[in-house]
């Protein structure tokens, strides 16, 4: 339970910096806590509900969010996970865990190795 109040505690200070920490979640759920995927998920999506609303809520306070911008990732964003979510209930969970496992690689390669552009 100590481990598990530190891990979410930890997740929690990387969401207030705007790094996110739901897939460290989901890697710690399904790794180190057996948790099903499906299960994992759920729990992620409840964690990220409450990260991000704490977050934008603060970040609103501040001016640090500009609407006319986020406003079209809100609803398209929404709107694909509400699509995705119908579809990944048909698909089997080991797919899911090997798309995600995928998706973290390349998002671990891409940190690694990229590098920002020379502002002109």
């Amino acid at each position: 339970m100590v481990v598990s109040l530190l891990i979410g505690t930890l997740l929690g200070v990387l969401a207030g910096l705007g790094i996110g920490g739901g897939s460290l979640l989901m890697l710690w759920l399904t790794l180190f806590e057996n948790t099903s995927p499906a299960t994992a998920r759920g729990i992620n999506l409840m964690f990220f509900i409450a990260a991000a609303g704490a977050v934008s809520v603060l970040r609103c306070r501040k001016g640090g969010i500009e609407w006319k911008q986020i406003l079209p990732a809100i609803i398209s964003g929404c709107f694909a996970a509400g699509v995705c979510s119908l579809i990944g209930r048909h698909i089997d969970g080991e797919i899911l865990r090997t798309v995600l496992g995928v998706l973290f690689l390349i998002t671990g390669a891409r940190e690694l190795f990229y590098r920002p552009r020379n502002a002109k």
